[in-house]
């Protein structure tokens, strides 16, 4: 397939890019500028320099393709706009093709869930309370085969920015690393690989379509991550935090997402799409893998 990529330099859309070239997809990777144009191409793919609020220039590129992964995002308060010009082009673009057009969420849609399905209710906190009618208009869409990948925490190969904000967290006078909260909450976790290489069985499936909650299973702790994000660091250990010292260290809204309780099995995932992550969980990453510093 000739696929349209948005977000192609990102952590998980790079991830996506090397595995739709491994299995023989040609990529177009929608940049912002040359320097970006450069990277891309220097891993494969045919970069096309675009502003992705120029409908017009947005919708032109995306005809020429068999599909699109939209993964881009500034993460920043401008995500809403940039979302809504992406889908809003991709909907004119593939009108009356059946050509599957793939939106990124984020499982924090759905708030605090200790079973989360893709028949569970959304219950979208403030920070991410715009996504949800945009996904929906991916989804209502007729002319195309939309589908929705709400992806849990990635992590892997050393990156994602939530690994990240654990092994920065702040330390106790001991040198201790303070969890973000009680660390009772649960977070669901998937490595960038393995969701890789669900955005591309999607992809090539053409039953694929809707929701799919994409986690490993794992659902570890907080604290459990926190330790293991001390022994990456060097940290003697992890003490518990406060819900106070979170929202203080990271803001109101960036907080209550983090202290979400949530835990996926990803069961449609599986079931339908033959979908098995293999890769280690965050927990042996920070202790034994691609995290030790």
């Amino acid at each position: 397939m000739k696929v349209a990529l948005t977000g192609a330099t990102g952590f998980i859309g790079s991830h996506i890019l090397a595995e739709l070239q491994a299995h023989g997809h040609e990529v177009t990777a929608l940049v912002r500028d040359e320097a970006q144009a450069e990277t891309v191409a220097a891993r494969g793919a045919t970069p096309t320099v675009v502003d992705l609020y120029d409908r017009p220039a947005v919708v032109k590129a995306l005809s020429d393709s068999d599909g699109a992964i939209h993964t881009a995002s500034p993460g920043d308060a401008t995500s809403a706009d940039m979302d809504s010009a992406v889908v809003d082009a991709a909907i004119e673009a593939f009108d009356g093709t059946g050509k599957p057009c793939v939106y990124i969420s984020g499982l924090w849609i759905y708030g605090a869930n200790p079973s989360i399905s893709e028949n569970s209710p959304l219950h979208a906190p403030p920070m991410v309370s715009w996504k949800e009618p945009i996904l929906r208009r991916v989804l209502d869409a007729s002319g195309l085969r939309g589908v929705v990948i709400v992806s849990s925490v990635a992590y892997g190969d050393g990156g994602g920015g939530i690994p990240g904000l654990l092994l920065g967290s702040p330390r106790d006078p001991a040198g201790n690393l303070i969890m973000l909260g009680t660390g009772k909450q649960h977070w669901s976790i998937v490595h960038v690989a393995d969701l890789a290489d669900f955005f591309r069985r999607v992809l090539e499936n053409d039953s694929a379509q809707g929701y799919y909650v994409v986690g490993n299973g794992l659902n570890p702790t907080v604290a459990e991550l926190t330790e293991a994000a001390a022994v990456a660091t060097g940290a003697p250990g992890a003490v518990p935090g406060s819900d106070e010292e979170a929202r203080t260290r990271l803001g109101d809204y960036f907080a209550e997402v983090l202290l979400l309780d949530q835990s996926t099995a990803a069961t449609r995932a599986r079931s339908e799409l033959g979908w098995l992550p293999t890769r280690p969980g965050l927990v042996d990453e920070f202790r034994h893998g691609s995290y030790r510093r």
